[in-house]
């Protein structure tokens, strides 16, 4: 299993973090030195800018959540990394809470499954 978090789209809303039954995901200050260390692909990555269109959507929304705050509080903020995509076991619950629908997970087979918000 390979998996990898879409950097510019991520909300640091830690829902990912949050449901993952094997560890997948940390969330990590998105200024980390290892903020990359996931397999997303180059225009995936996070260069310090978030996508325009998710900040237009979560910007605003108060729900709890420190949406694109730099820091991780351990409630929110900062940005997700798998650092654990091999431990998947494609329980797809990450994939039905990622607001930024950021997440994409490649099987063993090739089948590459994206998050859709539910």
């Amino acid at each position: 299993m390979d998996v990898y978090v879409d950097k510019p789209k991520c909300t640091g809303c830690q829902h990912c973090k949050d449901v993952c039954p094997v560890a997948v995901f940390e969330m990590k200050n998105r200024d980390a030195p290892d903020v990359n260390s996931d397999h997303a692909p180059a225009n995936e990555q996070w260069k310090g800018q978030s996508d325009p269109s998710v900040v237009a959507k979560w910007s605003n929304v108060q729900d709890g959540h420190r949406h694109f705050a730099n820091d991780n509080d351990g409630t929110s903020g900062g940005i997700s990394v798998a650092v654990n995509g091999s431990a998947c076991i494609l329980c797809q619950a990450c994939l039905i809470e990622c607001e930024g629908e950021c997440i994409t997970i490649t099987d063993d087979s090739g089948n590459t499954y994206h998050s859709i918000y539910k």
